[in-house]
């Protein structure tokens, strides 16, 4: 008999409803409507910036912030290899490059090897930060906050500085992860960086179906977006166009779902706090699985789990692993190929990629929804350790 657990699956309730037969009774289903506008204020509140754009999807959200931000046709921008391609998808969009950088002992983006390649890879010329190697010049650098896991900002924007590099926080994942010590103590991920993007995806830890939000705390760059997002219209009136824009804007059926959602996101947050203790208790006691931690000084949303498999110790790699775990109904997953080996990046600037490939070969990451169960959580853990037997 399958157990059906599934990996990460929206937390949604009936009360939706209301706000659904709202946007059909009035017609405003598309990229207009009260609930576009309600949603972005409830998150701007909530994460602590003046404004928030409302968009189709973190993806849409990362063009924009990229293209605002001055990326244009043969520039490049600096990427973590352990991401989703999301990330780094939209650089390409523009014309631009991608250079990957290692990830650390957290996934997240390595910051020394990051301040290496910097250093002895880069010099300082007349139009800005050039690349030795490609002749390119590097604006952006992009850090994610992997599966919810706060970077250590500080560090970010002290390298950012001293490069002249303007950052934007991919914090698709990281949504309520926040600082507890430090600089930016209270500061939530995304609110940090020069701009920062949120995604509503259905496996996030709130979801609108699809969507995503921009935020910044420079409103030039916001007007900036809201104004691309909506086809860049100069009169719209007469539908002027004085530049390329896109079809971005967030819908009021979508937002209608955020409204609700973003009540709940602090009870989301503490069930994942709970379920990964509980899993952190139980899998300290399975010899060759060791649960990864979270970063100190921070408060994460503990958006996805990750264990790491020691094949020695635990007696099956992880895709044994992987493989049985499918089998039962208790739905599981490897972490993203690493973006310096994917096909289209294939040709790409990868810097020393080395501690990744450990990480892609041995992680899995397992149910963690905001709906599960105590009881389907001890599911997990009895196949866990069935499977070392």
């Amino acid at each position: 008999m399958s157990l059906n657990i599934p990996l990460s699956v929206p937390n949604l309730t009936l009360d939706i409803l209301e706000n659904i037969k709202e946007c059909i009774e009035t017609g405003w289903v598309s990229t207009g409507g009260r609930f576009i506008t309600e949603f972005e204020n409830k998150i701007a509140e909530y994460v602590g910036v003046e404004e928030a754009v409302g968009v189709q999807s973190g993806t849409a959200g990362l063009h924009m912030s990229y293209r605002v931000l001055g990326v244009e046709a043969g520039d490049e921008v600096i990427v973590p290899t352990v991401t989703f391609i999301a990330t780094v998808n939209p650089v390409t969009y523009l014309g631009a490059h991608p250079i990957f950088i290692d990830c650390d002992d957290t996934l997240n983006m390595d910051l020394d090897k990051l301040e290496e390649f910097l250093e002895t890879q880069c010099e300082f010329t007349e139009r800005g930060l050039k690349n030795k190697k490609s002749n390119r010049l590097i604006k952006v650098l992009c850090v994610v906050h992997i599966f919810g896991n706060p970077i250590d900002m500080e560090r970010v924007m002290g390298i950012a500085e001293k490069y002249n590099l303007k950052v934007v926080e991919d914090a698709a994942e990281s949504l309520g992860s926040y600082y507890v010590d430090g600089k930016y103590k209270g500061r939530y991920t995304g609110t940090i960086g020069h701009v920062g993007v949120y995604s509503f995806n259905a496996n996030k830890i709130l979801t609108t179906g699809g969507g995503g939000m921009i935020v910044s705390n420079d409103i030039s760059l916001l007007e900036k977006a809201r104004f691309l997002s909506v086809q860049a219209k100069t009169d719209p009136l007469y539908y002027k166009h004085d530049e390329i824009g896109y079809n971005y804007r967030l819908t009021n059926v979508a937002a209608a779902f955020g409204t609700s959602q973003i009540d709940q996101i602090e009870r989301f947050i503490n069930s994942k706090i709970k379920n990964y203790n509980l899993y952190k208790e139980e899998i300290a006691n399975i010899e060759g699985l060791d649960l990864l931690p979270f970063n100190n000084r921070t408060r994460p949303n503990y958006w996805f789990y990750s264990v790491i498999v020691d094949k020695e110790k635990y007696g099956i790699d992880r895709d044994e692993l992987l493989s049985g775990l499918n089998e039962v109904g208790i739905q599981a997953r490897p972490l993203w190929g690493l973006m310096s080996d994917q096909k289209p990046f294939k040709d790409e600037i990868a810097y020393k990629v080395e501690k990744a490939r450990y990480y892609v070969d041995n992680i899995i990451n397992i149910p963690c929804s905001t709906s599960l169960t105590e009881e389907q959580l001890f599911k997990v853990i009895e196949k866990l350790k069935e499977f070392k037997e």
